[in-house]
């Protein structure tokens, strides 16, 4: 059963970029209804860390990952993960799933109501400027604010790994509608800083001495589901249009926040 979640979690992360997290987390808080939330938290990041490095490494193959911008935000999310995962711990299980559920349906009505986004060629002296072309052939040109995109980072560095959702529900709608990146960018990028901000969380759980055994065997069966999953989500992700991956990302986003705050 858990290598299956790990297929369903890594195919539908990785072709969002959302690496998976925000589905993970609801289903661990379902089937173990009584384990702490730092625990739950913990479990999610390593799984998040495996399928982030699969899809990742699907990207690469592609060539859609923006390295210089993916360096810079992942750096900059791993003073918030670092103080997210210690923060888990003080918070009560009845808080934790409210303050989860407000955070999806709050990114899911923002996905909702901007399902597209319209980017524009952005001039400025503070502006980075951006020239890739895939292995496709197909070029992307695109202008952002580096300094914004740090912030942000921090910000999803932070509430990531307070709650374990691996931050990609906010991180790819910020990265297009804030920082102008094309929406199949935007998800391979926030896939390598999925990579590097997990993997400092789940050490963060490691030396706190969270997780147990039977905690790491849930990661590795999940995990391997994950990382098949997400080799087939980076596939398909450029045979689904932009719109549809938004919008498939809004209504998952929403069923779960409903979920958890209301029933």
């Amino acid at each position: 059963m858990l290598v299956i979640i790990g297929i369903t979690v890594g195919f539908v992360g990785t072709l969002i970029g959302a690496g998976g997290g925000f589905l993970l987390v609801p289903i661990l808080l379902l089937i173990y209804p009584k384990t702490k939330p730092e625990v739950i938290t913990g479990i999610s990041l390593g799984v998040v860390f495996l399928n982030a490095s699969s899809g990742s490494i699907a990207y690469a193959k592609m060539k859609r990952i923006d390295y210089r911008a993916g360096i810079v935000f992942a750096l900059a999310t791993l003073p918030g993960a670092i103080i997210g995962a210690f923060l888990t711990s003080y918070i009560p299980r009845d808080a934790f799933d409210l303050l989860l559920g407000g955070l999806l349906i709050v990114v899911s009505l923002f996905l909702l109501v901007r399902p597209t986004y319209s980017r524009s060629k952005r001039i400025g002296m503070r502006m980075v400027h951006r020239l890739l072309t895939d292995n496709k052939g197909q070029v992307y040109e695109y202008s952002f604010h580096l300094w914004t995109g740090i912030v942000i980072s921090f910000v999803v560095g932070f509430l990531s790994s307070l709650l374990g959702i691996g931050g990609g529900i906010i991180h790819v709608p910020a990265l297009t509608a804030l920082l102008n990146f094309p929406i199949h960018l935007a998800t391979a990028t926030s896939h390598f800083i999925l990579a590097v901000m997990a993997l400092a969380g789940t050490v963060v759980h490691i030396f706190q001495g969270t997780l147990k055994a039977s905690d790491w065997l849930t990661i590795i069966y999940i995990g391997i589901g994950v990382t098949v999953g997400a080799q087939f989500g980076a596939y398909y992700s450029h045979h689904v249009r932009p719109r549809w991956i938004v919008r498939a990302l809004a209504v998952a986003l929403l069923l779960v926040g409903l979920r958890l705050v209301f029933f």
